[in-house]
Formats: C-alpha cells, structure tokens, sequence
C-alpha cells in the first residue's frame, strides 16, 4: 500500500466545483482518497496553486507521421539535445523531439494525459510502440477513417448500421479511442490527385459528400456509445475565407448526447479565415466563436500559431501540397492504402508576416470570444501551430490583455485592421485556465468517469503543483510568472508518485494506453461479413487476419467497453 499526503495545496478542481481552497489531499495506491495513515510521504504544497494533471486533447507526438516528421528534418533534431543523466533516456529535437523528450517536457510542464490526435489503423502498431517510449503520460489516439472505403461505401448504400459495425470493428482492432475524420472526403479525393471545396462536393467514385461522411459517422460514435464524439479536421484547412465552409459544418450538428459534446472540432484558429485572398485575407473568429456559443453540442481546441520554427504534419494530404506551394520547402506526401494518407512540411512563422500575424491573432480571440471555457480548450495542434512547449505563453496572453498588447506592437502594423484582437479586454481567471488545460479536456474527450480531469474522491492521484501563490499574483500585471511558473511544475504527480520536480524527471514511469472496445451483436459483427472480408482481402495489402494490434503492442492497458446499439 503506497500513499502519499499533499499538505498545503490551493486545489482549484472545476468538475468539483473547487475554485480555490486550501486543503490537503490523500492518496492511497493512485487513487485520491478521504484520509491517509501517519506514515504516508508527504509533500508540502506551500500554498501553491495545485490542479488536476494536465490533458492535451489535441496533439501529435506518437506514429508514422511524426516519426517522418523527425526523419525529414535533421536541423531540428539539433536543438534540445541532452545527455542520458539518471533515470532519463537521451533526447533531440525541438518541434518533432524523441518520444522521451516528448515525455519529459510534458511532465515538467505538468500534464499527465495525452491524445495523440491521429492515427492511420493500417499503422496503428507504429503508434503502440512509440506509446510504450512516452512512459510518463497515459495515452489514446483517434482513428483516422475519413477516406476508409468501407464506410463510405456503406454511406453510399445509405447503412448508417454497416458504417458503424465497421467503424467499431476497426477501432477494437486497432486499440484506438475515438473517431477522427480529417478533411473528409479530401483526403481519398487528393489520391485522384483532386480535393473538395466544402461539405456538398462529391468524393470521386464513392459519390458520397463530405457532409454525408460527417453526419454519418456522428451518428455512427452514438450508436457504439464511444467516450469521446467524432473529432473533427474540417475540409479546407488553411484557405482564405474557409469561415463559411466551417460554419456551415458546424449547422449540420445534432444535439444527440447529454453528457458529452457530439462534435469535437480541432484546431478551429486554421478554419476561421475570412478573405477571397491572400491579399484581403483577415480574422472571422467573431462569427466562428458566435456559432459555438449558440451550440452547446459543439467544443473547439484553439490550434494556437505562435511565432518561431515549427513542423505541419496532418492527414489533409492536399493541404500540404497547398503548403508547400507556399513555402517552396521540403514535402512528404504519404498515402495509406483504402484508409487516409499525410502530408508534411517544416514551416516558420514571422511576426513580421502580415498572414502570420493574422493567424496569431485569431486563436486568441477564439478562446476570449468563445463564452465558456467549458467549449474551447487551449492547444496550438502540436507541433502545427508551434511546439507544446508554448502553453504557458499562451496562458499568459490569455490571462494578460496587457501582454497581449505588448506583444500585439510586435507584429504586422496592419493585423490591427483585419482582427479584433486589440478590442478584447477579456481576461481569463485561474478556473478557466484550469477547465481549458485539463477538466473540460477530461469532460470532451469522456474519461472524467475513469478518474480523470479532476481530484475528487475516488480520481486518479494525477497532480500538477505549481510555483504560484494565486493570492499573491496578479496575471494580468505578473505575467511573466504566470508563464514560468506553468512551464516548470513545482511536482508533477502521476497516479500517486512523484514524476517530475522543479524540472527534473524523477522516475522512468509506466504509463496506460485507453482504448475503446464497443461490444456489437455477432450478427453485426462485420469482420463475419462476406462482402467486407472479401473487400478487404482483395485490396488490402495485409490479410484481414493480420490486421488487428496484438495485446504485446499494449503494456499497461485500460480498455473502456461500451455496449453499442447496434
């Protein structure tokens, strides 16, 4: 029996409606309990402002993808280099770091769960194993299925029951999470070398649309009872004037579940562009932000752009191409059989560049102009928007409008003019820094019922204890101890053992993969159907019997069986 007792902490818990109370909490075997016996550790907080481990909902640190990512960009494998010292493992890299540099950063930073936020089923075994190499947070990844061709020949049929027997056969395969769809329809169109223009357009041979991919597979996560909703990477990623494509993907959206948003939409800074051009390009988070605060059925993440080096990775094949246009740098076009494929490239945004500027400037208006915390989280689509490693600058602009306006000097002279970013006086408190970092991520993404997101009796020990005095500390003023005190925890805690401390890794940890296991009558079971084996045998270029994750690829595991309608 291990416990450990958290003497002196300012607990601030959303989901347990604790907005800032002085309290000690008690852990027994990685569990928060009432008490602890008089032999448990104990760390004394010091008043400190102590949370809930952090959750990224949203990001890219496991898989082919970021894999080729590091491959292809030998200069920034330069950067963040560091010896093999202690428990820690050598690491490299700044924008696509080693998965332990990946670990350890979050863990100094505080943050405990990750979603990787796409993952190929073909090349999902890549995923598991470098998920057994991130040994600090526990991990889940979305499974891409925006070009599968089973489901949309299934939505071409007009079975939403078929849709969704393939669906949660292949997430049971693949031990995946949740539902991602990624530029749908585009993706499968990018292989004919086309893409689509919005949700009406028609994916070339399927004959299906966009919207009907969309809708379908909402009402395909609804029928599996998956944790978390679909997860969204809308068409037309990145073009001017995409807002109206966005919009009128969002008012497709039904209200189908009580406890849990029905579309999570990602990184919506890079989907909330107005202007014919490049020339006239300009903000329209206003009306994007608008939409959401009129649905709650709908949650963004911000996919915050910060200025510095970065590397684009994403499964919207056609946008990289589009990207590389622009940029004239290195490109990888990558193609996953009858699934989805990716695109990357290395990207630098400037301060200085009018369009960078812009984009900047959106994601912080989203999260000021979205009303509740609750339905936007704060991500910059790591590494897309700028390495992870920026979360605390982020929590600074949005706690600081005089920050914001210190930093708004430094950028394009125009930007002022296209954005309303200098109008906001919001400032956002402690509590909604603490919902969009970690409760409403818990909240999103469905796994507040397994522990956590939040510190109540009976949650998992995850604890993040910072090097601030809430009471003592005006962000809007202090800002620059808001940004150091969120970039190296005070103790990072993790299932009830201290992980990371003052910057430092502690231990080499064990981390759990969560899986969803959807349990779908025999008579549906597709991977009994002879038209889909066939199908799958004949254009696949692995054997159906091949193709499910073996339970080795998986250490510790946490599968979350629903029982489907279906």
């Amino acid at each position: 029996m291990n416990e450990l007792l958290i003497k002196n902490a300012f607990v601030i818990d959303p989901i347990n409606n604790i907005t800032g109370e002085q309290m000690d909490l008690a852990v027994r075997d990685g569990r928060i309990v009432e008490d602890v016996g008089a032999n448990a550790e104990v760390i004394d907080a010091g008043g400190c402002l102590t949370l809930p481990g952090g959750i990224d909902s949203h990001t890219h640190v496991c898989g082919t993808k970021v894999n080729f990512g590091r491959y292809m960009s030998p200069e920034d494998m330069r950067a963040g280099r560091e010896a093999r010292r202690g428990v820690k493992h050598a690491t490299s890299g700044y924008s696509v770091p080693t998965t332990y540099a990946n670990s350890y950063r979050y863990a100094i930073m505080g943050y405990t769960t990750l979603l990787e936020g796409a993952m190929a089923p073909l090349e999902a075994r890549h995923t598991h194993e470098e998920f057994s190499a991130t040994p600090l947070q526990d991990m889940m990844a979305n499974t891409l299925f925006d070009g599968n061709w089973g489901v949309m020949e299934a939505i071409r049929d007009g079975d939403t029951e078929r849709a969704a027997a393939i669906v949660g056969w292949t997430i049971s395969a693949v031990k995946g999470f949740g539902i991602k769809i990624t530029n749908p329809g585009g993706t499968e169109a990018w292989g004919w070398g086309k893409d689509v223009t919005c949700i009406r357009d028609p994916v070339p041979y399927f004959e299906v649309t966009p919207a009907e991919i969309i809708e379908t597979l909402i009402r395909s996560c609804e029928m599996l009872r998956l944790p978390h909703s679909v997860h969204l990477h809308c068409n037309n990623l990145g073009k001017p004037g995409n807002y109206g494509c966005t919009m009128e993907t969002f008012n497709l959206v039904p209200d189908l579940n009580d406890k849990r948003q029905t579309l999570y939409a990602t990184h919506v800074q890079f989907h909330s562009y107005g202007g014919s051009g490049w020339k006239d390009f300009c903000s329209k988070a206003e009306p994007v932000a608008g939409l959401v605060n009129n649905r709650p059925q709908i949650v963004i993440d911000m996919g915050q752009v910060m200025f510095g080096k970065t590397t684009t990775m994403t499964a919207d094949g056609p946008m990289e191409f589009n990207l590389y246009r622009l940029h004239h740098n290195k490109w990888s076009n990558h193609d996953v059989e009858l699934e989805t494929g990716s695109g990357i490239i290395p990207v630098l945004y400037r301060r200085k560049n009018l369009v960078n500027s812009i984009m900047w400037a959106i994601g912080l208006e989203l999260a000021l102009l979205v009303e509740n915390p609750w339905q936007c989280m704060l991500t910059t689509d790591n590494p897309n928007g700028a390495p992870f490693v920026k979360y605390p600058e982020i929590i600074a602009l949005l706690m600081s409008k005089k920050y914001r306006d210190a930093e708004f000097a430094t950028v394009h002279p125009e930007t002022g003019s296209r954005t309303v970013l200098p109008s906001l006086e919001r400032e956002l408190d402690w509590n909604e820094i603490a919902v969009m970092t970690r409760a409403g991520q818990a909240k999103a993404l469905g796994i507040t019922d397994i522990g956590k997101g939040h510190l109540g009796l009976g949650a998992e020990a995850d604890i993040a204890v910072y090097p601030l005095k809430v009471g003592e500390i005006d962000p809007a003023k202090e800002y620059e101890q808001v940004i150091e005190g969120f970039s190296k925890a005070k103790w990072t805690i993790k299932r009830g053992r201290p992980m990371a401390r003052d910057g430092e890794i502690l231990v080499h940890g064990e981390n759990t993969t969560i899986w969803a296991d959807p349990v779908i009558r025999p008579d549906r079971d597709i991977a009994q159907d002879p038209d889909f084996c066939e199908m799958f045998n004949h254009w696949y270029s692995v054997r159906m019997s091949n193709y499910p994750v073996q339970d080795e690829y998986l250490q510790r595991n946490l599968r979350m069986q629903s029982e489907a309608d279906l």
